[in-house]
């Protein structure tokens, strides 16, 4: 049987300064004791100053734009980043362009995408399937028959 509880009627100050003893309570009374005292860390370095010289004296990059080489075509497929379906097209147009034409450089993306596009062009020239603003389930694009849309990429290419 448990002990009964003391009452002192006189002191009723003691009795709010009590507190509840837990498991976790002397857990947390053991780590708080003065961490042992260690020796400070030595400061980061920083980046060497050449890197800083070498961005002021090169002229700033322009965006990368896809080199024309003659006697090559040069295919863009741009694709949104939003879902997975985009990027599945994309590459099975890429396989089946670089595996249908004989030297052709097709390149997936080199600039940022617009969202919900997908988009499949020829540098300088026209283009041969644009799908722009697409809303989910994005119902236009698989809707496309891919490989029907391959062999006419190829035909307006070689023709």
């Amino acid at each position: 049987m448990a002990p009964k509880k003391r009452r002192n009627d006189n002191d009723e100050s003691t009795a709010a300064v009590t507190t509840r003893v837990t498991r976790r309570s002397t857990r947390l009374a053991s780590t708080t004791k003065a961490p042992p005292v260690s020796e400070p860390k030595p400061p980061k370095k920083k980046k060497a100053k050449t890197t800083t010289k070498q961005a002021v004296e090169a002229p700033p990059e322009e965006p990368e734009t896809p080199a024309v080489e003659e006697g090559r075509k040069t295919v863009i497929i741009e694709h949104c980043k939003q879902c997975n379906s985009f990027k599945t097209r994309a590459i099975q147009v890429k396989n089946g362009l670089e595996k249908g034409v004989v030297g052709v450089n097709v390149m997936v993306n080199p600039e940022k995408p617009r969202r919900g596009c997908f988009e499949i062009r020829e540098v300088g020239g026209g283009i041969f399937v644009s799908l722009l603003d697409m809303k989910r389930p994005f119902a236009p694009m698989k809707k496309l028959d891919m490989d029907k849309v391959i062999s006419e990429i190829i035909d307006k290419i070689n023709g």
